[in-house]
């Protein structure tokens, strides 16, 4: 009748782009794909460990490659 909640399990903090002191970009679709699940969904902060700074602009760039079709916008990666 219920359903059991799952949690996850976090993920510790460790954003890559601060320890890089490096910026995301749209044309890096290797490093961006890691931030997709398989289906074309960007994963949430608690999954990846990244700040939140690096999550916004991660955001955009999946968005901006998607629209350039770099990155699809859903399945089949």
């Amino acid at each position: 009748m219920y359903r059991k909640f799952i949690k996850p399990k976090p993920v510790p903090k460790n954003c890559s782009f601060c320890k890089e002191d490096k910026e995301p970009d749209y044309k890096e679709i290797s490093k961006l794909r890691t931030f997709m699940t398989e289906r074309g969904r960007i994963l949430s902060r608690a999954r990846t460990g990244i700040c939140a700074k690096h999550q916004r602009r991660i955001a955009t760039q999946i968005k901006r490659a998607r629209h350039l079709a770099y990155l699809p916008f859903v399945g089949g990666l």
